[in-house]
């Protein structure tokens, strides 16, 4: 039986998207055209460096080379932008309440940024906090290759919690050119050869009228990408991870069934959520006890619920957004979330080497992938560590119970499903594959170590 996050869209083919958009555009159907032939061995690229960017704002700096209106820099030991003197109102209708509020303004806009390879796909994520009264919008502008410039994409509508709007995407974004897909920018014709060359980043942050509040935005940022179609991936060597394993808590979402049907349907489809957790807590971090007051005490395991109720995306209807997660976790004190892309399973050892797990996203039939058990359309596991012969130690939340999701998988398949684009699935239909997408969670102040090896992969300065 599939485990997936729903409605997953990286790399779709011929996907149409929902109306939603603020100012309405028509839908359209992204595609990938040029695909190869997936027994051809052409079809096979080596993974490189130069095939993913990373760009974040963080710190002091960072902000001062933006353009602030009505912001300010809070010079803390994390600094972030903040709300000084609002720019003017805004009415909002909340398209998940239906509620109208007004709400104060002031927006940061980034330098413009051009990646060191020109992107077929790009994903922003950010953290921030949003004490209750404020939220904040990510934007995203790029120039093509062919010097025209994309509209302001909205990237997401944002709060911590559910009380002010709803956490939401918004779907019918294109300029038939490229089209949104919940959480990724897409180059609607790779094949084409048209590219975004370069990208702004707009943070707009929102508090209630007449009030001192302000959201604090830590950090954003966006991965761009070009990977190109492939069915299969190199192999990598196992390397300087053998033999280790992170000491990272072990969650099932399969205990969570039928459990807050509103978010997603139920524990069957948090395995984005309950993958975070697991990593939250590795880092020793955890809900309160008042947190998690609204949970049924007759649930095992209430945080895997509030994970799940405070990723969930009202548009999307599922828990799988990638940057949602991202923030979420960095509603912990002093914790930092990114959405990127790795290289190879080279990459992933660097990190396990210094104490990070990886949060990774793939897809697979049930042949593919050794004592899985299962297939899925996409599913997020963690690897917390390697065997002495390199084989993947991962929690895996598809599990019937918390002890069975600790699980060694095939080095060689594990890494072939993650970083592969193109798959079949298993009627033999071409599918996509999300090409080494994951999630990073580590402290705001990394060891040294550990920021080498976060710098060696473009995440921090």
């Amino acid at each position: 039986m599939t485990r997936y996050a729903p409605r997953r869209t990286v790399l779709a083919a011929a996907l149409a998207v929902a109306a939603g958009a603020a100012t309405p555009l028509p839908a359209h159907a992204a595609s990938r055209s040029g695909t190869p032939d997936p027994d051809d061995s052409t079809a096979d690229h080596p993974a490189a460096a130069s095939l993913v960017d990373y760009r974040g704002w963080t710190s002091v700096g960072d902000w001062l080379a933006g353009s602030g209106h009505g912001t300010r820099i809070d010079p803390a030991a994390r600094p972030g932008v903040q709300i000084a003197v609002p720019i003017g109102t805004i009415d909002y209708r909340d398209p998940h309440t239906k509620k109208t509020s007004t709400w104060e303004y002031a927006t940061w806009t980034s330098p413009v940024h051009k990646p060191k390879v020109p992107a077929t796909e790009i994903i922003a994520s950010w953290n921030a906090h949003t004490p209750a009264g404020t939220w904040i919008a990510i934007e995203l502008r790029g120039m093509y290759s062919d010097k025209t410039r994309t509209p302001w994409y909205v990237m997401g509508r944002w709060a911590a919690g559910d009380q002010d709007i709803r956490r939401t995407s918004v779907d019918d974004q294109t300029d038939d050119k490229s089209t949104v897909y919940t959480d990724t920018l897409s180059v609607d014709s790779p094949a084409s050869g048209l590219r975004i060359a370069s990208y702004e980043l707009r943070l707009t942050l929102y508090r209630k009228p007449g009030t001192d509040l302000s959201p604090t935005v830590w950090r954003v940022g966006a991965m761009g990408s070009d990977i190109p179609d492939r069915f299969t991936v190199p192999a990598s060597k196992p390397g300087i991870a053998r033999g280790r394993e992170l000491a990272v808590p072990r969650y099932s979402q399969e205990i969570h069934k039928g459990q807050y049907p509103e978010y997603d349907n139920g524990g069957e489809a948090w395995c984005s959520p309950t993958s975070s957790q697991m990593i939250i807590e590795s880092w020793g971090r955890r809900p309160t006890p008042e947190d998690l007051a609204w949970v049924n005490p007759a649930y095992t395991d209430p945080q895997v619920c509030h994970a799940a109720r405070y990723t969930f995306d009202y548009q999307y209807e599922g828990c799988g957004n990638w940057p949602f997660n991202a923030a979420y976790a960095a509603t912990y004190h002093d914790l930092q979330g990114v959405v990127t892309r790795l290289n190879s399973l080279t990459d992933v050892e660097k990190l396990i080497h210094v104490g990070i797990p990886v949060i990774t996203s793939q897809s697979f039939i049930a042949s593919e992938l050794d004592g899985a058990g299962y297939g899925t359309a996409g599913h997020l596991m963690t690897v917390i560590g390697f065997t002495q012969s390199g084989d993947i130690i991962a929690n895996d939340p598809n599990s019937p119970t918390n002890v069975a999701v600790r699980h060694v998988y095939n080095r060689r398949q594990w890494e072939n499903i993650w970083l592969r684009t193109k798959r079949k699935d298993a009627s033999g239909a071409v599918k996509s594959g999300t090409g080494g997408v994951c999630y990073l969670y580590f402290p705001a102040k990394p060891t040294p170590t550990q920021r080498r090896v976060l710098s060696e992969l473009g995440i921090c300065p």
